[in-house]
């Protein structure tokens, strides 16, 4: 990803994907959004990142891929990966406006399914559901990472979903409610660890800003968001002010570039011959067990997209022309459209409604413990054995919504599975009954498969290459400390 994602810049710069700066006369600094008082480390030049213009950068790709060539067929809900003699040869789904079955044939096929979400109110990634991890994972593929959550947050009156403006994560005035400074990287557990010990709600304290500093954000904005959605929610921070903010308003949305379908190369190979992963869906591991810095998922996206598509190519080349068998096109026919045919049942809302209310408090991903997780777990398997094979829908919308909502419960149990699992602390993966990382046991990721009908959890160890120095004490191996941790 270092290497390939200037090039990769470079190249949507050539087919006129607008950026919101004047790239060329911008200087390291002014690449890298910090602010003066408290410039979190992650931030630091050469590296930074560049936002894309709001819903202008898709149609530009679009184009491309239709010079090159590309089919594109539009509102197709594809529900599962189409799999013959062990290999994938496809896929197969619906379009939104009926009940017309497509089946997909492929030499090779790329899974670029986004990431998994719950929902969460006034989050932008609220229409990622896990499509991709449950498709693949049915097909026998391996899942890692799924412990490890991302910790974004939005303001309670700036929903991020609103623009792509991010006010609020430039300049880290945070106090709690008692008005205490909050060390925090934008990436962390702090807001969830300030919560959890009841000194919450957590503030965006514009009042605590220097006169540089307000002169700083003001020609951020100027630059870089959405005028009009500034105005119209009133944010003018020459005028200071507290602004209280969501913590884990991603609640459920597994960390990109971590989590995801397993890959075995960096050409997207996942363990299924014919299938490879792009995009947030593809568990590359760069950014291990906490989030490394923003901007990441984008580039992680662009070059395993580039890489993946050449892999595929690849491997299409000297493959044969795929020959499905008819009994699993009927087998799987018969599950894409199960739920039309009842007449009594669950709703796919209602039942997301009881996901989310299961999963998205902050005690159950953020601040865990075996207890809770079990329990969380317990209710998640009720809803995967009696509720979800009794989905209802009465039209293609809604039977979308059922295979969403049955990929979301997929993805629920996964992250506790592995979130039990793994019996330690790391990154943004916090067990209050263990606050501890556990060296060298658990210098290794997690793997999720298939196996009878259940789900099997496995350890891949870590290169050993790759390990901190184990001869050095722990509280010098690691700076971070979590609460309750001992350093001994």
């Amino acid at each position: 990803m270092l290497k390939e994602s200037w090039p990769t810049f470079q190249d949507l710069v050539a087919w006129n994907v607008e950026f919101p700066v004047e790239i060329d006369k911008m200087n390291d600094y002014e690449r890298v959004t910090y602010s003066k008082k408290y410039q979190p480390a992650f931030l630091a030049p050469p590296f930074g990142k560049l936002p894309l213009r709001h819903r202008k950068t898709a149609p530009v790709l679009r184009k491309q891929a239709e010079k090159a060539g590309a089919k594109i067929m539009d509102r197709i809900t594809v529900t599962d990966l189409l799999k013959q003699d062990g290999q994938v040869v496809g896929a197969i789904g619906f379009p939104a406006e009926s009940y017309d079955l497509y089946i997909f044939k492929a030499k090779a096929t790329v899974i670029s399914g986004g990431n998994s979400c719950f929902r969460s109110p006034g989050y932008h990634t609220s229409m990622l559901t896990g499509d991709a991890d449950g498709m693949a994972y049915r097909a026998g593929a391996e899942i890692t990472g799924k412990e490890f959550p991302d910790t974004h947050f939005n303001l309670a009156n700036y929903p991020a979903w609103k623009s792509n403006a991010e006010l609020y994560p430039a300049y880290f005035y945070f106090t709690d409610a008692e008005g205490k400074y909050i060390e925090h990287s934008g990436m962390d557990l702090s807001m969830a660890f300030t919560v959890h010990a009841g000194k919450g709600p957590v503030l965006y304290d514009l009042d605590a800003a220097t006169p540089e500093d307000v002169a700083s954000m003001q020609e951020y904005i100027r630059k870089r968001a959405n005028p009009v959605e500034v105005e119209r929610i009133g944010l003018d921070v020459s005028r200071g002010g507290k602004y209280q903010v969501i913590g884990g308003s991603a609640a459920g949305y597994s960390d990109p570039q971590t989590s995801g379908i397993w890959v075995i190369d960096t050409k997207g190979t996942t363990s299924l011959p014919g299938l490879y992963a792009a995009g947030d869906c593809c568990g590359t591991r760069a950014c291990g067990a906490i989030h490394t810095a923003g901007g990441w998922g984008l580039a992680g996206a662009a070059v395993t997209g580039k890489r993946a598509g050449a892999g595929a190519a690849e491997y299409a080349l000297q493959a044969e022309k795929p020959v499905i068998d008819e009994e699993e096109l009927a087998r799987l026919k018969k599950i894409v459209y199960v739920p039309a045919e009842r007449k009594g049942g669950f709703s796919p809302r209602w039942v997301t409604q009881l996901l989310q209310n299961t999963m998205t408090p902050y005690f159950i991903l953020y601040i865990k413990h075996g207890e809770r997780l079990q329990a969380a777990l317990t209710i998640v398997e009720f809803l995967r054995d009696h509720l979800v094979p009794k989905l209802m829908v009465k039209d293609a919308h809604e039977l979308r919504l059922a295979h969403e909502t049955k990929n979301m419960v997929f993805n629920a149990e996964m992250m506790l599975r592995s979130s039990l699992f793994r019996t330690e602390s790391r990154g943004v993966h916090y067990r209050e009954d263990y606050p501890r990382r556990d060296d060298p046991p658990w210098l290794a990721w997690t793997k999720i498969k298939e196996e009878q009908g259940r789900m099997k959890l496995l350890k891949e160890p870590v290169p050993k290459e790759w390990w901190p120095d184990l001869s050095k004490p722990y509280k010098e191996r690691y700076d971070l400390r979590f609460p309750g941790e001992s350093v001994e």
